[in-house]
């Protein structure tokens, strides 16, 4: 997550609650992201995808949020849900190009 955006009150809420839970999720992360030769801006774009697929709104902005830190546009994160549009369907893909535009506080033109 970028320095400049505060970590959301419910995750930190939820650090604070269950702190081996967290760190066990954390290391899951840091794990599944040493596995294999993708980039870190890539693999948010991934994960926005897949987080698009499954309606997740606060995974789609926190990876937005990671993507656009690792060096990602505002264009190559609309794009990573587009090209999904024939996978996990159109309404899917407008609910994040939303979600995105929360973050960055663009429409895609």
């Amino acid at each position: 997550m970028s320095s400049k955006e505060p970590t959301p009150k419910n995750h930190q809420s939820i650090i604070k609650r269950y702190p081996r839970f967290m760190a066990a999720v954390d290391a899951l992360g840091e794990a599944a992201a040493d596995a294999g030769p993708l980039p870190e801006k890539t693999r948010h774009l991934v994960q926005i995808g897949a987080a698009a697929a499954i309606r997740s709104e606060g995974a789609v902005h926190s990876h937005t949020r990671r993507a656009l830190a690792a060096g990602a546009t505002p264009e190559e994160i609309q794009h990573a849900v587009i090209a999904a549009t024939s996978t996990i369907g159109f309404p899917n893909v407008m609910a994040a190009l939303s979600w995105i535009h929360d973050v960055t506080g663009r429409t895609r033109r």
